[in-house]
């Protein structure tokens, strides 16, 4: 008797499906000549250990009929009920994508964005047969492997790190390697591997030392393992390091697993007082989990021999989430809930925030009519590798890497983007081109009845940004009656005391003469003197109302000199 069959009763909609499917796949093989039943059993399989509901696990075994059998949605429907073949339809859709490294089927990936954001479990399948195809790619012929890996490695890899599911991202992506990029692969794996095993030898010395210290504090129940960083990023980082391997410190980590929030921070502190931690490498993803919800602590010590060592500690809980992700969250809310699966609230993960990014998602694919801009939007705002920075109240907003302050304030909403004026990242004012890193703090200085500048077009990196900022350029020349006429520019440059907050006050002298600004920016002196040169921007103005503004900047608290230059 099949594994799967036994986890379920006979009445069950999962067991009917399983004899549905295996009848109507009877005669069909796949490319390696098995009996093609076996892959739908093997993704079924998978879906049922993330913990999906029945359903799920119906659909998991059906998701091939409509598409390569005679039978039509509306039998699935008939024999197995509406939400099934909703599922089903959704799955025979998605199989239809065509995508290759020449073409990308665009409204194949829309409908896939459409699809999962209307009910998760249809993309939570597919991520479960695309697993399965991955792991039997040896079959296919060297260019559809190469396609299936592409695409793996576009779309789905990133698609599960986005919910949370690292492992199976990892695993997606490490499948993909050796066909995406073949020389790399080799080159990783003729350098790495003697590496690896020394490492994990280290490690292993390691686990024991801390093992033998949880317990002598009390944390009796803790599960302390290694943990290999996965090929594909390794490779990446490797990258970024100048291919120098002495560089990667967390080739192998320790990973410490126990009960609850508190045994992570008294564990963490136990390691603390075996090892002297690194400064800067404490990373509590506990108190401020990521987007995706990941949460775990993160830090780096002086190990043995003076060997820089990562450890990760979390709870069972988080370790399950951390693996599978939105899978595991989902079937916890079940387990708690005893409700099924709505399609609409996502099993009440939603509520919790941590799938906000698909509501985002939701709506934000219908604003891309544009084939290519949809699929370089998908690819850079939602795909990309991620930063997480936060706002003054500590909410975090994850952006593609290389964001920037424009950016983030066009992802708080469309009306901070339009009228932001200036930032402070970390308390310092920066260039509206700063370029945002991990654990930022931005604060997005904003003037009201402000309007965006068509030079931000040159340095965001989102395409939300862009759109609404040529969106705004173009109401901006409707309402202007000769949108092709010079004009005219007024420049402040003002030297004054290098202090926090100057320039806010300056551009509350502009704002109170309801005077639009389209530039400002402050620079500390060169120097290192104690004065800062601060230079603004606007329109033409009236004499007189030029006049109030010199003298009212005159009038600021650390002001030396207010010049004035008309531009054409």
């Amino acid at each position: 008797m099949s594994d799967l069959l036994a986890a379920y009763p006979p009445e069950s909609v999962v067991t009917h499906a399983y004899a549905f499917a295996e009848e109507a796949h009877r005669d069909a093989t796949r490319a390696s000549g098995e009996p093609y039943f076996t892959h739908v059993v093997a993704v079924a399989n998978t879906v049922r250990e993330w913990g999906l509901d029945e359903p799920s696990v119906a659909a998991a075994l059906l998701h091939d009929v409509v598409e390569d059998t005679s039978f039509m949605l509306k039998d699935i429907e008939q024999r197995f009920g509406k939400e099934v073949a909703f599922l089903v339809d959704g799955l025979t859709k998605l199989k239809r994508i065509s995508y290759s490294p020449e073409q990308r089927d665009v409204e194949g990936l829309r409908k896939l964005v459409i699809s999962f954001t209307k009910d998760l479990r249809v993309l939570l399948v597919k991520l479960a047969d695309r697993l399965h195809n991955m792991r039997t790619l040896e079959s296919l012929s060297p260019e559809r492997q190469r396609k299936i890996s592409l695409e793996t490695m576009e779309v789905y890899a990133p698609l599960a790190y986005r919910l949370g599911m690292q492992k199976l991202s990892g695993e997606l992506e490490d499948l993909s390697f050796p066909y995406t990029n073949p020389e790399g692969y080799d080159w990783l794996m003729e350098n790495v591997e003697s590496s690896y095993e020394e490492r994990i030898a280290y490690a292993d010395r390691v686990r024991a030392i801390v093992a033998a210290a949880l317990v002598k504090n009390g944390i009796q129940s803790a599960a302390v393992d290694t943990r290999a960083k996965h090929h594909t990023s390794l490779y990446q980082k490797l990258i970024r390091r100048g291919m120098d391997l002495s560089q990667i410190y967390d080739l192998v980590a320790v990973r410490i697993i126990v009960e609850t929030v508190e045994e992570c921070y008294t564990a963490l502190g136990i390691v603390h007082q075996l090892w002297p931690p690194l400064g800067g490498r404490i990373k509590d993803y506990i108190a401020r989990p990521k987007p995706n919800g990941y949460r775990s602590i993160h830090t780096a010590v002086m190990c043995i021999d003076g060997r820089i060592t990562e450890f990760q500690i979390r709870t069972k809980e988080m370790h399950e989430e951390a693996e599978l992700g939105i899978a595991a969250h989902w079937a916890y809310q079940q387990a708690r809930n005893k409700k099924g699966y709505t399609g609409e609230n996502w099993g009440g993960m939603n509520d919790s925030g941590k799938l906000t990014w698909i509501e985002q998602l939701r709506n934000w694919q219908e604003s891309f009519r544009s084939g290519k801009d949809f699929i370089e939007a998908l690819k850079t705002d939602f795909f990309k590798d991620r930063i997480f920075v936060s706002t003054p109240r500590n909410d975090i907003v994850d952006l593609p890497a290389g964001a920037t302050p424009v950016d983030f304030a066009y992802r708080i909403h469309s009306d901070v983007g339009n009228q932001c004026m200036g930032a402070k990242v970390n308390g310092r004012i920066v260039p509206l081109d700063y370029e945002l890193q991990s654990g930022d703090t931005v604060e997005i200085l904003t003037q009201r009845g402000k309007k965006p500048s068509e030079n931000w077009l040159t340095f965001l990196k989102t395409e939300i940004a862009r759109k609404r900022v040529r969106a705004a350029l173009r109401r901006n020349r409707m309402r202007t009656l000769k949108p092709l006429a010079p004009i005219d520019t007024l420049e402040f440059t003002i030297a004054a005391a290098d202090r926090p907050g100057y320039l806010r006050t300056a551009a509350g002298v502009f704002a109170a003469q309801h005077v639009n600004i389209t530039y400002a920016m402050s620079q500390s002196d060169q120097k290192g003197g104690s004065l800062a040169r601060v230079t603004i921007r606007c329109g033409a103005l009236p004499k007189e109302k030029l006049e109030r503004i010199i003298v009212r900047l005159k009038a600021i608290r650390g002001t030396e000199e207010v010049r004035v230059v008309h531009q054409r």
